[in-house]
């Protein structure tokens, strides 16, 4: 008791008790535990909006997804060639300029390059592998290969079928979502197909190869598709990695309005809207101010249901009437049999069902049906209102 006291005494007159540092803590515990959980909600959102994204570009050396590259890139650089990865078309020619020898991996899977564009690149090139070319990229390289179709579904798994020492090394190839190519030195062919997955110039300088899964990072590891990328891709020192971009897209700019329009525009132009102006101002002068006046109209319920019936038939709208229909029996339906708002179709079939002690499927299938002619809809649409009568008449 007397240390009560004491404790209460030296509190001071208007101290309360449990008025301490931590008391407003104590006090608003919900709102202090839902402020530290939004706060480290938010710190969570900023760090992965700061963080870097990771690459999901298709065949790119950086991507580490399915679709990717990086294990090409990586098992590369292990056997002693140097991947060098660039983003734009001067890039890549600065980059074979410096590196004498350079085999090009050239992916324009949208085209973008021009035939100058390509013409700069295969020149400076030793070799060049292109992988799925565009129609277009082939025309202007005219290299006497050409498009010939896609592999086959029932061919998943291609043979070598040629005398290349990577493919002969490499075996078995995975056909999936491949493209074939015909011209020079064809491998990988479908049975009675002249045309194959893998195309060799006759002087080895252009490789043209139709899969992109072949190199992906998915499919790398899958029958001999790794051996035939690593002898395509590793025959020199240095390996120029280009996937160009919307920005290596060679496009004159676009022309002004004022270059497009004719010479007399700038004469008549002025003129043309200087009359348009006076004949507006005629015009509306002569009408006078609007003038809003109300008009009483009463269009009766059936001449709005004919009108929308003859827009559904002119229209064909099968489904659009069916629905209708439908939805307007159920509802009729429910509010004779006193089933509610919230029944749904199979409720009210069901329990149309035990009123006139019918079989449910009998009259699940009449709800449910899907007229496919107007003929049809006609008789369906007199079959729900016999049912309608019948559950009001019984």
């Amino acid at each position: 008791m007397t240390q009560d006291l004491k404790a209460n005494a030296g509190a001071g007159p208007g101290a309360e008790p449990g008025a301490g540092p931590g008391s407003w803590v104590r006090r608003h515990r919900s709102f202090a535990l839902t402020g530290l959980a939004a706060a480290a909600a938010l710190a969570v959102i900023i760090a992965g909006q700061l963080a870097p994204k990771g690459d999901t570009l298709p065949l790119s050396v950086h991507n580490a997804g399915p679709g990717g590259a990086k294990a090409v890139s990586q098992i590369l650089g292990s056997h002693g060639v140097s991947v060098k990865d660039v983003g734009s078309f001067d890039q890549a020619v600065q980059a074979l300029d410096d590196r004498p020898g350079a085999t090009l991996l050239l992916y324009d899977a949208s085209g973008f390059l021009d035939s100058s564009q390509l013409a700069g690149l295969t020149s400076a090139a030793e070799r060049t592998v292109l992988v799925t070319p565009r129609l277009g990229t082939l025309t202007a390289l005219d290299a006497g290969i050409r498009q010939a179709g896609v592999v086959p579904d029932s061919s998943p798994l291609l043979e070598p079928g040629c005398g290349l020492p990577a493919a002969t090394a490499a075996g078995t190839l995975s056909g999936d979502a491949g493209f074939l190519y015909d011209g020079g030195t064809v491998c990988y062919r479908p049975p009675g197909s002249a045309a194959g997955l893998l195309t060799v110039t006759d002087g080895g300088t252009l490789t043209v190869l139709g899969s992109t899964s072949v190199i992906s990072n998915r499919a790398l590891a899958e029958n001999g598709n790794a051996a035939l990328v690593l002898r395509t891709l590793g025959t020199s020192r240095d390996l120029v990695w280009y996937l160009p971009g919307l920005s290596d897209a060679a496009s004159e700019a676009p022309r002004t309005l004022d270059e497009l329009a004719p010479a007399w525009v700038g004469f008549l132009g002025p003129w043309l809207i200087f009359v348009a102006v006076l004949a507006m101002v005629w015009r509306g002068r002569r009408l006078g101010p609007l003038v809003f006046e109300p008009l009483p109209v009463v269009v009766k319920a059936a001449e709005t249901a004919e009108g929308r019936a003859r827009l559904y038939h002119e229209s064909h709208a099968l489904d659009r009437a069916r629905g209708n229909l439908r939805a307007g029996t159920l509802v009729r339906l429910a509010h004779a049999l006193r089933l509610g708002a919230g029944a749904t179709a199979d409720d009210v079939a069901a329990a149309a069902a035990r009123y006139l002690e019918r079989p449910v499927t009998e009259i699940t299938a009449l709800v449910q049906e899907r007229p496919e002619t107007e003929a049809r809809l006609v008789q369906w649409s007199q079959a729900l209102e016999k049912l309608e009568n019948e559950v009001r008449t019984r």
